[in-house]
């Protein structure tokens, strides 16, 4: 077996469980250091044990190195093969088959974990038809957002990527910031040359009800707007602590997202279950779409998709309204309409 297959393939069973990010970053580094070796040199270090030395292997990296070398599948990788097969999510099996694609991840160009093409290359793994690549914007710079011109670059990327053929279309994206003056955090000409655009609230959370409405109803209105981002940027479990949802009037709010041809985010990661219920029943009486995101930062992230379907099924939405169950042709036509 290849041994930066199975580091990475380690990395991303390890990340779809949620295990601890150093732990994860070892099996990445691992894989990276080894990368530019010579399959004979490789396996001529691993043999004599002088691969121990490189700085980025450890004993289990080590392990799982020497196994792969020798032909076998790694012990570590079989035994998280075996239970990752069991489903993250008992629910919606039925949204979860019909997913084509994912609108929101991110990668190390902003506050992901990993290379773009790493994500992509997982993308293909899980099956998906499309995956927008939606980094943050400038304002946000605890997460390294994208000035323009680092988007600009960006773009040059993706169509790269795309131009290999893959089987998972890369869709250029962003996760924009709603400022506080309700304006999206990026140039117009910029938003208007991507094919998703994600709009989120990411700072002022504690802001009092009337004064978020407006600055939602902003980001909301925008007519480059594809799809409202976590929209109460509640935060219920995980690493970073518990957070409330933001107050801001749902119904005036999803009334505009359904005016304006603006899909609700089901937001699948496990800390965010980002709307709650009731708010998505409110979306669902408001006539509005939906897409069902993984909020991915690491490829095995990605699968987190799962949980979404869940939720979905859960709260009766649709298949027909969920926009990430549509063919990439269909959903940039929409896109593009809006």
């Amino acid at each position: 077996m290849d041994a930066v297959a199975a580091l990475n393939e380690i990395a991303f069973w390890l990340e779809r469980g949620r295990a601890a990010t150093f732990k994860v970053q070892a099996f990445r580094k691992a894989a990276a250091t080894i990368g530019g070796l010579d399959p004979d040199e490789l396996a001529s270090r691993a043999r004599s044990g002088r691969l121990k030395s490189m700085k980025g292997i450890g004993d289990r990296t080590y392990t799982v190195i020497r196994e792969a070398v020798d032909g076998q599948v790694p012990e570590y990788l079989a035994d998280l093969r075996e239970k990752g097969a069991q489903p993250l999510a008992a629910g919606g099996m039925d949204i979860q088959e019909a997913l084509r694609g994912d609108l929101h991840s991110h990668s190390d160009w902003s506050d992901g974990g990993s290379p773009i093409e790493l994500m992509v290359a997982a993308a293909e793994v899980l099956g998906r038809q499309y995956l927008a690549l939606t980094d943050h914007s400038p304002n946000l710079t605890i997460a390294n957002g994208l000035s323009p011109d680092r988007l600009r670059d960006q773009l040059d990327v993706v169509a790269g990527i795309n131009g290999n053929g893959g089987p998972t279309r890369l869709l250029a994206g962003i996760e924009v910031d709603i400022l506080e003056s309700g304006e999206l955090d990026q140039e117009p000409e910029l938003l208007q040359r991507l094919d998703v655009v994600v709009a989120s609230v990411h700072s002022k959370l504690r802001a009092d009800r009337k004064t978020m409405t407006t600055r939602m109803l902003g980001g909301i209105t925008d007519p480059r707007t594809n799809v409202l981002g976590h929209c109460t940027g509640r935060l219920v479990e995980g690493s970073r602590g518990t957070r409330p949802p933001s107050e801001f009037d749902a119904k005036e709010v999803f009334a505009a997202c359904a005016e304006h041809n603006v899909a609700v985010e089901i937001n699948s990661r496990p800390e965010r279950q980002d709307p709650p219920d009731d708010l998505i029943q409110l979306a669902l009486e408001a006539g509005c779409l939906f897409s069902i995101d993984s909020d991915a930062h690491a490829p095995g992230q990605l699968d987190f998709l799962q949980y979404g379907a869940e939720r979905a099924a859960r709260n009766n939405v649709p298949v027909e309204r969920i926009i990430t169950t549509w063919p990439v042709d269909k959903l940039l036509a929409w896109a593009g309409s809006a």
